[in-house]
């Protein structure tokens, strides 16, 4: 069985700063699953190392904003499109991605203030995968397949 996977959870330098957020156990579902490294931001045309970027929701309009205030919005959607279309030719079900991020965050994310606040919310790539009925999980949950 195919389960995509954040990449920088496998250990890829593709998170903003350049390096990435490996983690064994993650890497030891390698045996049991075929898994499938995607990165959003990155498929989105986002450059390796970049600012951070937070999703701004304001007036009911999601926006997401770099650091530098770049407007990153369309970056973020077309990563989220090909993640998905990556994991529909897969015939992918399940996905394990980065908890927290602007695309990858299940249920939580920053805030949009860059001060590290948590709110409830989904990234923009976890949003379209919810949406399509893939299966999410972040690296802190039990993963039960």
């Amino acid at each position: 069985m195919k389960i995509a996977v954040s990449a920088c959870l496998l250990g890829y330098n593709c998170k903003y700063n350049g390096g990435n957020n490996y983690n064994q156990r993650i890497i030891e579902l390698e045996g049991k699953y075929e898994l499938v490294p995607i990165c959003p931001e990155c498929f989105g045309g986002l450059t390796t190392p970049r600012f951070p970027s937070e999703i701004i929701n304001k007036e009911n309009v999601i926006k997401v904003i770099s650091k530098e205030g770049k407007d990153v919005t369309m970056n973020f959607i077309e990563g989220a499109r090909i993640a998905y279309n990556i994991i529909e030719k897969n015939n992918i079900k399940y996905a394990i991605l980065k908890s927290n991020s602007p695309s990858c965050g299940v249920g939580k994310i920053y805030d949009g203030s860059f001060t590290g606040k948590i709110v409830d919310g989904d990234g923009v790539t976890s949003k379209l995968l919810k949406e399509k009925g893939i299966v999410l999980f972040t690296e802190n949950d039990d993963i039960n397949i």
